[in-house]
Order: C-alpha cells, then structure tokens, then sequence
C-alpha cells in the first residue's frame, strides 16, 4: 500500500479530525473514503460522456474564439512590472 503526503491547512485537519471521530473511525479512513469517492465520481463521469458520445448524444458547446490582446492591453498589463518583461524577452531572443 502507498502513502500520500498532502499539505492541508489546520481548518481543514481540524474538520477531517472532527468528522472521523463522530463516525468512531481514524482520520486515514475518512480521507481514503472521500478520496475513492472522488475518484469513482470522475470515473462515472468520464464514462456517461464516452457512452453519450458514442450515441451521438454529446453535445460540446464550441469555444468562442480569442483574439490575441491589444498592444495596449498588454502594455496595460505588464505596466508596473519594471524591465522584467523587457529582460526577458530580450534573454529569449539572445537564445534563438
């Protein structure tokens, strides 16, 4: 068996610390059950849409497209942020 280390805040253990106890079980069970949950939710999902599709059922809302920002929004968005942009674009082009 494997272990995993995740970072959570203290809120959070605190919670996860809480619930386990109400349901008499230890931390490590609680936390491999939602995450099996999780995972088996994700799995079900992937396989309604491979079934829908299949069916010709899936309907995938097409993505509007993106122009590439102004010029002026870009220098809107990079102002403030010094030569930092200029350096790196200029190491970049050195490279090439």
């Amino acid at each position: 068996m494997r272990q995993l280390i995740a970072r959570i805040d203290d809120e959070l253990h605190a919670r996860l610390k809480e619930r386990a106890a109400a349901e008499h079980r230890s931390v490590n069970a609680l936390v491999r059950e939602l995450l099996e949950n999780g995972v088996v939710k994700d799995e079900a999902r992937a396989q309604l849409r491979r079934r829908a599709d299949a069916l010709g059922l899936l309907y995938v809302p097409p993505r509007p497209k993106r122009l590439p920002p102004s010029r002026d929004a870009v220098i809107a968005a990079t102002r403030g942020s010094g030569t930092a942009v200029s350096d790196a674009l200029t190491e970049d082009r050195a490279r090439r």
